[in-house]
Order: structure tokens, then sequence, then C-alpha cells
């Protein structure tokens, strides 16, 4: 990987600074560099991926966070830019992808919807009636929004085929305005499914992790979108995520562009015709930038004061109304018959308390081809579970840390009773906090997961890429889609078309 070192500070002029190799960044770069782009990637760590990373302690390989990946399949993004630029990279189709536990439920989800909705139909009490119409209409819902995860081109900023091709759509967008602007649990109530318990732990667990609230919050158009993230490309990447991010550096590469690790950029200032921004690994002047940070860190790198971009103001807010993590990195030996597939598991201690704070655990566990991750016969252990951010800061660092450990102890407490098969076979253990998370990837108080997606039509809003100020762009989970890996990559795509199109560049393929 092209690397800076310290001691020799380079100067550079660009078309497009791009600075964070998260997904969105990753993906904003590699679309500029398929069009031409004179690009430079600056990345504070010395690794890509951000938080969808693959990171190493100790001689073991962790996921940064506890999840699944999708747009993997040959036909969406991941897929597309793994065959056009032939990335080494190796996707694992796993059935079930995750295995949802409770005291009173084991409910595996597959990668068929059919199949899901019959489990769900066969359980004692089940409104059966009720649970059709309802994942009829979801279904409907989710074929509409994926058209536009599985196409970019369908996405703001639209061109003239985009436009004929929407208002053909015109009949199937209408199934959408019954739910605009309202929860997930009002579209349940409709179909008379709210009360029937295993439901609404699956979905409130699936939306705490995907649009970062429940169901009685999640604003009901991106839940149902949601709820398809199990059937729509998802797979296990192996080796863990880190192996596609670092694929997708060589690839910028490849196409010309320049990827500097370990340069963190510590100043961005406005200049004749574009920006000058400060690194590690000296100064770099670019006619764009494509900023893949939290507005918080971005208002801090160009240093505006509150209230100068209200934009950025609002949404800070917004991410600071959101979540942070506790984690428990862990080492264990695979349970006597486990399968080689890695594993993922969902784990509620009591449902009908919220699910945060590690009453609602989320576990990846390594599979035995994830070479270099463990020793033989071991596995690596992702838990993470969600912590308010806004909790977290109202407290002392004392109180932090004590508060911290409160909740990690309610995690191994959860994977002790729901997942014993692992918790008695763990060796070596780390944790982390938001602070861990503030301190490693430069993230405003350690703030995971973007911006909870509530009810409301402001979100529709921001569907527009936008520049922050003139030629300064950003991306990631905080801005529209990046709610997920796959989000976010897409809206890196998008903010690159906006940029091309400035820059007087050929469109991109997406």
């Amino acid at each position: 990987m092209s690397q800076a070192s310290p001691s020799a500070p380079r100067s550079a002029d660009a078309d497009v600074l791009v600075i964070g190799a998260g997904f969105g960044g990753l993906g904003a770069a590699l679309s500029l560099a398929e069009r031409g782009a004179k690009v430079v990637l600056c990345e504070a760590l010395r690794y890509p991926g951000g938080c969808a990373s693959t990171f190493e302690r100790g001689g073991y390989r962790f996921e940064s966070g506890a999840t699944l990946f999708s747009g993997l399949a040959p036909d969406q993004l991941f897929g597309r830019w793994i065959t056009r630029h032939g990335l080494d990279v190796a996707v694992d189709w796993i059935d079930p992808l995750v295995e949802l536990r409770t005291p009173s439920l084991r409910l595996p989800i597959g990668r068929d919807r059919g199949a899901l909705v019959d489990v769900l139909c066969g359980l004692p009490g089940a409104p059966e009636r009720g649970l059709r119409g309802f994942f009829a209409y979801q279904e409907r819902i989710a074929d509409t929004l994926w058209a536009l995860f599985d196409d970019p081109a369908l996405l703001p900023p639209l061109g003239a085929v985009a436009l004929l091709r929407h208002a053909a759509s015109t009949p199937r967008y209408a199934a959408l305005l019954p739910a605009l602007g309202r929860p997930l649990e009002s579209v349940l109530a409709r179909f008379g499914v709210a009360g029937f318990a295993p439901l609404r732990q699956y979905l409130d667990g699936l939306c705490q992790i995907t649009v970062q609230c429940g169901v009685a919050e999640a604003e009901a158009p991106f839940a149902m979108a949601t709820m398809d993230y199990y059937f729509r490309g998802t797979g296990h990447v192996r080796g863990g995520i880190g192996a596609l991010a670092w694929a997708l550096v060589r690839a910028v590469e490849r196409l010309g562009g320049e990827v500097r690790m370990a340069s963190r950029v510590r100043s961005l200032a406005p200049t004749p015709g574009g920006y000058r921004a400060a690194t590690r690994s000296g100064e770099i002047r670019a006619r764009h930038v494509v900023a893949n940070l939290l507005p918080q860190d971005l208002r801090a790198l160009i240093g505006a004061a509150p209230g100068a971009l209200p934009r950025l103001d609002r949404l800070a807010a917004d991410v600071e109304g959101g979540w942070g993590a506790a984690m428990l990195y862990l080492v264990a030996r695979a349970p006597e018959g486990a399968s080689p597939a890695a594993h993922h598991l969902e784990l509620v201690q009591d449902p009908g308390a919220p699910f945060i704070e590690g009453n609602h655990l989320f576990v990846s566990a390594s599979g035995a081809a994830d070479e270099g991750r463990a020793p033989p016969g071991h596995r690596t252990l992702t838990v993470s579970t969600h912590v308010p951010l806004a909790k977290h800061r109202a407290l002392s660092p004392g109180q932090q840390g004590d508060y911290i450990a409160a909740v990690q102890a309610r995690m191994r407490e959860g994977l002790a009773a729901l997942a014993p098969e692992w918790s008695e076979s763990v060796e070596h253990a780390l944790t982390a906090s938001p602070r861990t998370f503030e301190r490693f990837t430069g993230r405003a108080g350690g703030a995971v997961g973007g911006v909870p997606r509530r009810a409301g039509l402001g979100h529709y809003l921001s569907a527009w890429p936008r520049p922050v100020q003139e030629g300064l762009w950003m991306v990631g989970d905080s801005v529209f889609p990046g709610q997920s890996t796959l989000a976010a990559a897409i809206g890196g795509v998008r903010a690159a078309e906006s940029v091309a199109r400035r820059l007087g560049l050929a469109r991109g393929r997406g």
C-alpha cells in the first residue's frame, strides 16, 4: 500500500482529496478514479474500512463491529466492483445468516423471505393472515427501494434517463405513500400483527441494528427496506470485511489514485479554486474535497464556528442523539460440533426492555476458513451493544468507565445465558467503549451507526448530494443513504457523480 513517511513531507495537486477510507470514502475515490480524476485518499488509520474494518491486536484479527454485509451479489455494487476490477475477495454465502435467541425463542433467519414467513406463521398464536399480508406489503416496498440501491444511477443527482425511469415507476411509488412519515409500528398495527411478540422481537432487533431505533420510532419505508437486508446479497467476506476494504484500496491505486494510510488530515482551508489540506504526510491542494467524516469532525477540521454552517449543525445534533457502542472482542475455542462457517447471533435477554446497554447483543464469529484471524480450532468473536451517546457524554470520565464496565458485565451475562457454547470456551478478551472508538477512529464521541432514522419526512429532503460549502462534499453514515456499509458506499458513488459533473468528467458505471 502507498504509505507516507512523516520524515518525508510531500505536496500534491489533485482534482479531489478524499478524507477517510471508510466505505463512503472508498466508494467516492474508486468512482472518481474510474472517471479519470486525479484522486488522493488520506486515511488516519493504518488500515481502511473505518467502523467497518478488520483490525489486528495481539496476533488476532477482529471485525471492528459485529455485523453482516450486503451488496455482494454479482448484480449489486460490491459484486460489480469485484468482477470489474478483479478484486481478490471471496464471499461465503452462509445460511442461516443470523439466529435470534431470546429466553423463549430461537429464530434462524436465512436467505429466503418465504421460509422466514412460514416459520413465523407456524409459531403458537401466530396471526397468519396478518403476517402474510404484512410481509407481502413489505416486499413491495423493499422491491421499490432496493431497486435504487441495485442501480445507484436512480439516486440523485439524476440524469434524463433516470428521470424517465422514475416516471415509469410512479405506480410502484404510490405504495409508499401510506407509510411515509410514520413509524413501522403503525404499519404493523394496520395488519393486526403489532402484538405478535416473536415478530416484534425480530423487528426491534433488526431495526436497532440497521436504522438505529426500534419499531415504535423507525421511519416505516426505511425499516421495511432494511427488513430485506438478509435477502439481498448478504454474505460473509472471508478474512473479514477488511479484505474488501483493502481490495478497494488496491483498485483505486491501479487506476492511478494515490492512497496515503496513517496520514491524518489536520486542517482544511479554502483557497482560490479549491482547498489546501495540511496532513501528516505533507500539504495537499485539491479542487474538491470529499470528507468521509462525522459532521462534528468536519466542522472542527475546517474551523467553522457553531451557526456558520447550519446544515452541519443539524447533522451534528442528529448524530449526538444517536449511539455509541460497548464492545467485547473475544477469542474462543470452536464449540464441539460447530459448523465451520462464520456465525452471527442476535441475543436479547429481556424482550420487554430497551434493546440497548447489554440487553441486546449482536455477535459475529469468524469461520474456520478465515485464515489468520485465530489459531486453528479457534474463532474470533466481536460482540456489540448500543449505548446512548447523550447519556455517556453526560458522565464524568470516571463515571463513564463504571457505566461501560457495568454494560460489559451485562453483555457477558447475556452471552453466558443465551450462547453458552461460545461463552464457556473464551480464552482471551479485549474490551472497547465509545472513548476507545473516538481514540482510534477519530469519530467525535465514538459515534457509530449514523443518524437514527426516526419517523418523519425530513429524511427525504436530504436525498440529493450537495456540497457543505463550495467544493466540499460529505459522505458516510450520517448523510443519505449511508445507514450501512453498502449504503455508505452508494452515497460515495453518488457524491462522486456530482463532483465529476463539476469537473467535466464522463459519467461512471456505478
